[in-house]
């Protein structure tokens, strides 16, 4: 029990003399708080929902929706997928009579079968509908080209000789589609590990042939013998996809429409059947991720309304990731010798007023200067003094992925600059004369010392660069990307990475979906699932160099004394 003379160490309260005045609400800046909290919590909330409406639109595309078969009031009938549902002003339509019958209620319904019925997109009145039925046997065509079909399997044939029909046609046609795949997977691997590296070899010949005319002098030996053997190897080949492409169109399914007539649709143009009102949950799960899977990996078609999105997305992280690895040494360099070498006064604050201004350039002047600076001159430089056998063609005299990076890191090298400035500023001049000091060179002190320590403020600047590089568009579109890019920037012909050649970008492929498109009702819940993997990769590229500059700040942070 403690004694008397025990210390009370508790803390006395302070009390204010009885002349100090109180402040009053407004000026303890109580309120401006509460408003900037309002402020942040409103646009965290905005974002989240823009998130939530890109996402549900986005995702929602790869559910297999129900086939519903609705019958109007003049006896036609409609089969297809409730997509939207929407109510407009009566006034426009002739059937509420100029009278005031308040909003009128019509579906768009996605009836599919192009090729026979035009438009895949159909509004129907929702007050004309009699009847909306859910058969179990209706089935959905993902096809090749052309959309989707939607119909009854009436019958199977192979080679124009009946196999199946009934139900039994259902069960024979998924076996004979099985077929189908390998046939379409064996023709895949054909053109790109034959077809593919022979035409590159060959264009590589006819280049060396052209500069031995130029340059005057003879053929190497055993030139004219390869372009035999490569021509040999390609008939064979050029044989073998014929033959893959006549035993895919041996199958054909017809299927009985909406209206009654028949559609006879080659298995070899299927690419998958299902009957979703049949299905469980966990089929349309399976489903589902299926469809998603091939998003991801799959290569557009359609005019980018169908298939995946693969190439758009190593396009553009390939982009990204050079860029980042041009832009770092540039704004890094440009920064320390602004404040460590450089003498301060008037002309280097001229040059911090220009990096500054440089950040507020429309990004298009940025793509218009690399479309004459890098491609035109320093490409066709290049072309004239490397590659004068393979003119008119241009090598590097045309936009490419080399041309996008270097654009996109002058358009993003301020924000680099101007962090690593503020980075290197922070650093107390105490730790450079103390490195100093003790014999340090003053290149050892900045390798060694002071760019270690602002590394934190170089992966902010690369950060903020990265981000508005992955979203840029305009510049793009003159330095490189294009609609459908014929191969990828990396494959398996030497030299391997062709920096040389023209990409897909996400961004770019949102524009041309959503604003290009032919079929803007097919194309639109690609724009939103498109636009979420962009958002997904430029957070997933951030939250890699966050953690890394946090790892940074935690080992080189500086204990102020």
């Amino acid at each position: 029990m403690p004694s008397d003379t025990t210390t009370d160490r508790r803390p006395v309260p302070q009390t204010l003399p009885a002349d100090t005045p109180k402040e009053g609400w407004w000026r303890s800046g109580t309120p401006w708080i509460w408003l900037n909290a309002m402020a942040v919590g409103v646009g965290v909330s905005a974002v989240a929902g823009l998130l939530g409406l890109i996402a549900v639109r986005g995702l929602a595309h790869f559910w297999p929706a129900d086939v519903a078969v609705m019958g109007l009031a003049d006896g036609s009938i409609v089969m297809g997928e409730l997509v939207d549902v929407e109510y407009t002003d009566p006034a426009s339509f002739e059937q509420a009579g100029g009278q005031d019958a308040g909003p009128i209620e019509r579906w768009l319904v996605k009836t599919g079968n192009r090729r026979i019925n035009g438009p895949d997109f159909r509004w129907v009145l929702a007050a004309n509908v009699a009847d909306t039925r859910f058969p179990s046997d209706v089935a959905v065509f993902e096809r090749t080209e052309w959309g989707n079909a939607y119909g009854r399997i009436s019958a199977l044939y192979e080679n124009g000789v009946l196999v199946a029909n009934g139900n039994h046609a259902w069960n024979e046609m998924q076996s004979r589609l099985e077929r189908v795949v390998e046939l379409r997977e064996e023709m895949t691997a054909t053109q790109s590990t034959t077809i593919d590296p022979v035409n590159y070899k060959l264009e590589r010949l006819r280049i060396e042939r052209r500069r031995h005319v130029l340059e005057g002098t003879p053929e190497a030996p055993g030139l004219a013998e390869e372009e035999r053997r490569l021509h040999a190897t390609y008939r064979e080949a050029e044989t073998r996809l014929r033959t893959l492409a006549d035993a895919m169109r041996r199958d054909a399914v017809e299927i009985v429409i909406m209206d009654g007539r028949t559609l006879v649709q080659p298995l070899g143009d299927v690419i998958g059947v299902w009957q979703p009102n049949s299905m469980s949950v966990y089929d349309k799960l399976l489903h589902y991720m299926k469809s998603l899977g091939v998003f991801l990996t799959g290569e557009p078609r359609e005019a980018n309304t169908e298939g995946g999105i693969f190439p758009a997305i190593f396009g553009t992280v390939m982009m990204v990731l050079l860029m980042a690895v041009i832009v770092a040494p540039l704004g890094v360099v440009a920064a320390v010798y602004l404040r460590e070498y450089a003498r301060q006064g008037l002309p280097v604050r001229l040059i911090r007023i220009a990096v500054n201004n440089l950040a507020g350039v429309p990004s298009i002047v940025y793509g218009v200067f690399g479309l004459g600076f890098f491609v035109y001159l320093v490409g066709g430089t290049i072309d004239d003094m490397f590659f004068p056998e393979a003119q008119p063609a241009p090598t590097f005299g045309t936009p490419g992925l080399i041309w996008a990076s270097l654009t996109l890191a002058l358009l993003t090298v301020p924000v680099v600059i101007v962090s690593t400035e503020e980075g290197l500023t922070r650093i107390p001049r105490s730790i450079r004369e103390g490195s100093l000091a003790l014999g340090a060179t003053k290149a050892e002190t900045l390798f060694r010392l002071v760019l270690p320590v602002a590394s934190p403020s170089i992966l902010t600047g690369i950060i903020l660069a990265v981000a508005r590089a992955a979203g840029e568009v305009a510049p793009l579109m003159l330095v490189g990307v294009v609609k459908l890019a014929p191969a990828l920037p990396v494959d398996a012909i030497p030299p391997f990475i062709h920096l040389e050649r023209k990409f897909m970008h996400l961004g770019f492929h949102i524009y041309d979906v959503g604003f290009q498109s032919p079929n803007v009702e097919a194309a639109r819940p690609l724009v939103y699932a498109t636009a979420l993997l962009l958002i997904f990769i430029v957070i997933a590229l951030n939250l890699a160099a966050i953690m890394l500059r946090s790892r940074l700040e935690s080992r080189y942070e500086i204990v102020e004394t």
